[in-house]
């Protein structure tokens, strides 16, 4: 592409120059020769109005010297045989007039001759020619074609220049260079094409940083419950005993429940649309989880528009968070309103400092002053809100005033 792009640009604009001046040239052509024979048509019945072929001879004589005098030049009247019949001023030659009847340029001066219609004819020789006259107007379309195509090629290359280095960041970003950004100044569609590229590199960059954070972090917690899994199972593979066992499957069960999250938090990530949506009742739902979590539920009916997998993940997320990180007692509320449907969930614990209530919902967050073998938060509040996003809902963290964490998820009315 290099150089192609600004050659057929350009090339292509000096060929429409050249049409453009060829087809300009054509139609002036046709003027001008259209200006001629009627100038020259009436030229000649003026001639031989004031030359009439029974005149006598020193009448047309006469005429001739006073022709001559008048625009200075000189005049010779051949007859059909190419005699000379009278003349005014330098002799001029016997000449043939040839078929365009237009004047010729001869060492002398400009000579052109006028055929007449009883076949005598009329030489004159002048230093201009008698006519019309004027620059070429071809030499003019010419000159306008030539000073745009000069003009135009620092146009059409800074153009391609533009796309080039549009092109050589497209290269260098799909080599790996994810912070890579073209100048997208401007306004036309270059800078528009410029700055959708920024955005989408910007959008990629953070999801694939996201991804590589979220590796990392996962990475992080397997290593807790993989490392009392395998110290476990050496222990029972010693001396078996139940309590060993139960470890085991405790460590297992964290593995399989942090794995699980990671799965659903990437299908998250790429979900376009929910794919099983249908009407709910919330509290119906909210009841339900809250009997397997042992946690108080109270409300009133109200229905809302969601994926019945995801909007019940979402709740035992809620639930597992409080009761993981509060302190019981744990209630559960849906309460409905004129414009939404509100679920709170909330705990008696410490709580969360107002400072770090917006990290939360990050991925793996982990409270200031929470020791390494505590470990985090892991994806609960993270797949909470990636949930809450796709159902057109809201989370947050509030902090009620006898202390503790109420989180609070408001989703809009069954659609």
């Amino acid at each position: 592409m290099r150089g192609s792009l600004f050659l057929k640009i350009y090339l292509t604009l000096l060929a429409s120059l050249a049409v453009v001046a060829v087809v300009g040239a054509v139609v002036v052509r046709i003027g001008l020769d259209e200006r001629d024979t009627g100038w020259r048509a009436q030229r000649d019945l003026f001639v031989a109005a004031i030359l009439p072929a029974d005149g006598r001879p020193e009448e047309i004589a006469a005429t001739l010297r006073r022709l001559s005098e008048t625009f200075d030049t000189d005049l010779t009247l051949f007859d059909r045989d190419g005699l000379v019949l009278a003349r005014a001023g330098a002799p001029i030659d016997a000449v043939v007039l040839d078929r365009h009847g237009r004047h010729a340029r001869r060492e002398d001066g400009h000579v052109f001759v006028m055929r007449l219609p009883d076949g005598r004819a009329l030489a004159a020789r002048m230093d201009r020619p008698f006519g019309p006259s004027g620059r070429n107007p071809i030499a003019y379309l010419a000159l306008i074609a030539g000073v745009i195509g000069i003009a135009a090629y620092p146009v059409v290359r800074q153009l391609t220049r533009r796309l080039e280095r549009l092109r050589r960041g497209v290269d260098a970003w799909g080599e790996g260079a994810l912070m890579t950004r073209v100048d997208d100044r401007g306004r036309d569609e270059v800078a528009a094409v410029a700055k959708s590229f920024n955005r989408a590199a910007a959008q990629i960059e953070r999801l694939i940083l996201a991804h590589r954070s979220l590796l990392a972090n996962a990475s992080h917690e397997l290593r807790s419950p993989l490392a009392r899994l395998r110290m476990a199972i050496d222990l029972y593979e010693r001396s078996p005993a139940e309590t060993t066992k139960q470890e085991i499957v405790r460590n297992l069960a964290e593995v399989d429940e942090l794995v699980d999250e990671i799965l659903l938090a990437s299908r998250l990530a790429h979900l376009e649309r929910l794919e099983n949506s249908q009407t709910l009742d919330l509290l119906a739902l909210v009841t339900e989880e809250g009997a397997r979590q042992q946690v108080s539920v109270g409300g009133r009916p109200a229905q809302i528009t969601g994926e019945p997998r995801l909007i019940t993940r979402l709740v035992r997320n809620l639930m597992q968070n409080a009761l993981r990180h509060g302190a019981r007692p744990v209630t559960a509320s849906v309460v409905q309103t004129p414009e939404f449907v509100r679920l709170s969930v909330e705990d008696h614990g410490k709580g969360v400092p107002e400072s770090e209530s917006a990290r939360v919902f990050e991925p793996f967050y982990r409270p200031a002053g929470r020791s390494e073998t505590a470990g985090g938060w892991g994806l609960g509040l993270s797949l909470v809100r990636q949930i809450a996003n796709h159902h057109g809902a809201s989370v947050r963290l509030e902090t009620p005033e006898g202390g503790g964490a109420r989180f609070v998820v408001d989703f809009p009315h069954r659609a």
